[in-house]
């Protein structure tokens, strides 16, 4: 199974989630909590602990590597994001084709495709680039270092700002899978999935290359694009979009 690792970029550290974070974490989600309504999100120190918990106990299972969201400007822990749904393609075709684990050693295998999911900021790091430079690196990470030929993304199709967030990202839209499963308000609800291929990731490291360099310009306030500048690249983001998909 992947080894858990630190990913440094200029704004934030992925690292490795453990009982160490449980404070900070818990510090984290006790911000203002209106943007959490299709997200869970831990609440309160002990909400903080069980998080962890399972989350460690998905990991040594091999089913996902989780991370802390750090900002690097100050240490601070500011959420939480993983990988999951690690699968893996060597070995015998198994029918139907469902996740499985490695066919070979299991300390250095590597997946074929996986999941970027389970993410969450607290609400003063949304909007602030965070995201988008810890998606680059997890993307970074899983297309030029494991070498897989897929990463998939997904959303509660309610929930428009995160769907937004990914389409930015120059993720392909896959559709939505009406009735999925229940919401974590308990409705029935329908998922929406995307998808970044191998052979697209070039593209889209442009795409998200392009949004944090516009985002790290002097004049951006509080590290947030300035007025205009959103809309005028995102329109340069769907030209080049364009040519991952034509």
């Amino acid at each position: 199974m992947p080894a858990p690792v630190t990913l440094t970029g200029r704004t934030v550290r992925l690292e490795p989630l453990t009982e160490q974070h449980t404070e900070a974490l818990a510090a984290a989600a006790a911000e203002d909590r209106t943007s959490y309504a299709f997200t869970a999100v831990p609440q309160g120190p002990e909400g903080a602990r069980d998080f962890i918990a399972a989350a460690q106990a998905d990991q040594a299972a091999g089913r996902s590597l989780v991370f802390a969201t750090v900002r690097a400007s100050d240490g601070l822990v500011v959420g939480s994001t993983r990988f999951l749904e690690l699968d893996y393609w060597q070995g015998p075709v198994v029918w139907p084709p469902l996740p499985q684990g490695p066919a070979g050693d299991p300390a250095t295998a590597t997946p074929d495709a996986a999941e970027i999911g389970r993410t969450w900021l607290s609400a003063h790091a949304q909007g602030t680039g965070i995201n988008t430079e810890a998606k680059l690196l997890m993307l970074r990470h899983a297309f030029e270092t494991w070498g897989v030929q897929r990463i998939s993304l997904r959303a509660d199709a309610r929930n428009l700002r995160s769907r937004a967030a990914i389409e930015r990202l120059g993720a392909t839209p896959e559709g939505v899978r009406r009735a999925h499963s229940r919401g974590l308000d308990g409705v029935v609800r329908g998922t929406a999935f995307y998808s970044i291929l191998a052979e697209e990731w070039p593209a889209v490291r442009d795409i998200i290359e392009l949004r944090i360099a516009a985002a790290a310009a002097p004049s951006a306030p509080e590290r947030r694009l300035p007025h205009g500048v959103g809309r005028e690249l995102d329109q340069e983001c769907v030209r080049h979009a364009s040519l991952i998909h034509a």
